[in-house]
């Protein structure tokens, strides 16, 4: 959290433990979206809600998964809340981004890969084989993968371009970038190379060409419409709230199974996935 917003007084909770304010009890609980994510369950004179935030339910071995909470009323995030979002295993993707980075490296070309800076691209860095050729970071997403480290998560090794020694290797390089590093002076060190975007939004036809960029990978920190599904179901809750992104079919969706739904809009959102294509301003 003070890496991306500086010195800031904290007040945190290990996930599952307890205060009470004012007659509610409140604990956080992993949401699986980026390390540290939570959910906040909340509970007052036996009546529970809980407001998931960001989540998915894919394996992801940088955070701790989520975890299923029982409740009466969930507040759950719905960004890729429409049945066309139904996102591969992951594996199967971490495997197409391996074969790219092959293929570029034959060709002596980096293959700089466009995503978040947090959790999308560590999630890349241990769901890549290391073993490839070396891995460049941006300055952004190193300094989170400082603070992964620092949080036990067991990264791979990364350096900056600054520390390359050979230039010969950043010919055979994968790089992790985020968006605001498209275009940018940065880039012109790696000379020629091929370029891709991890994102849940690649599901989309034309995003990529939008992008401008050589190839698309769907890789979401969100949950897919399934996901979201599987989710509220296991929450036992009769009442769902939902925001961000598409909120209308999935309401009309739970109110078909006898659910009492509505949407809550919010005014805030994150660089990542929240805003629709045309307007998606971050990276993962």
């Amino acid at each position: 959290m003070r890496t991306r917003l500086g010195d800031v007084s904290l007040d945190t909770l290990e996930y599952g433990e307890r205060i009470t304010h004012h007659g509610v009890t409140l604990s956080l609980h992993p949401a699986g979206h980026v390390l540290g994510s939570a959910q906040v369950r909340l509970e007052h004179r036996g009546d529970v809600w809980v407001v998931s935030g960001d989540y998915k339910l894919a394996p992801d071995a940088s955070c701790a998964p989520f975890e299923p909470l029982r409740c009466d009323t969930f507040v759950t995030e719905s960004t890729f809340g429409l049945p066309i979002y139904h996102w591969d295993p992951p594996a199967k993707v971490f495997d197409g981004v391996e074969h790219w980075w092959r293929d570029n490296a034959d060709a002596g070309q980096a293959s700089v890969l466009y995503c978040y800076a947090l959790g999308k691209a560590q999630r890349v860095l241990l769901g890549v084989d290391a073993s490839i050729g070396p891995i460049v970071c941006h300055g952004a997403v190193q300094t989170l993968n400082d603070a992964y480290r620092a949080a036990g998560v067991a990264l791979p090794p990364t350096i900056t371009v600054d520390q390359v020694g050979d230039p010969a290797d950043l010919r055979r390089a994968l790089v992790l970038a985020p968006p605001s590093a498209a275009g940018s002076p940065w880039l012109k060190r790696f000379g020629e190379f091929r370029d891709a975007f991890a994102s849940g939004w690649m599901r989309l036809r034309g995003t990529r060409r939008r992008r401008g960029v050589d190839r698309g990978f769907v890789l979401s920190d969100h949950a897919d419409w399934p996901a979201l599904l599987e989710a509220i179901g296991a929450t036992g809750a009769g009442r769902i709230v939902v925001t961000h992104g598409e909120t209308g079919p999935l309401i009309r969706w739970l109110r078909e199974q006898g659910l009492d739904a509505a949407a809550f809009q919010t005014e805030y959102g994150d660089e990542d996935e929240t805003a629709p294509p045309a307007a998606e301003t971050g990276g993962a």
